[in-house]
């Protein structure tokens, strides 16, 4: 889930603690990649954002999956999920089986 950035919000410092072995590694590992420790704490946080932003939504689609079968009865069984996998790339491919009315995309 990739986010777009905001042309006209500037950034703005914010305050890290790190003790003194993380000072340490940041800057051993600044030097390694001849970047600045302020790029790699950048490029963490952004990467960190990008992981948890997906997992979040992996959830949320969970939440809303399970309210609608609480809601519905309406599921895929294993068996039929096997039996259209199975059936992907060969010369007759089954329909895939019913999902539930409406995914959040």
């Amino acid at each position: 889930m990739a986010t777009k950035r905001s042309p006209v919000a500037p950034a703005t410092p914010v305050s890290l603690k790190l003790d003194g072995e993380e000072r340490s590694r940041l800057a051993s590992l600044a030097v390694a990649r001849k970047r600045s420790s302020h790029y790699l704490m950048r490029e963490a946080v952004r990467e960190y954002l990008t992981r948890e932003e997906a997992r979040q939504s992996f959830r949320d689609e969970a939440v809303v999956a399970w309210r609608d079968y609480a809601a519905t009865g309406r599921h895929a069984t294993q068996a039929e999920l096997d039996g259209w996998i199975d059936s992907l790339g060969t010369h007759r491919p089954k329909r895939a089986p019913k999902w539930p009315q409406k995914w959040p995309r």
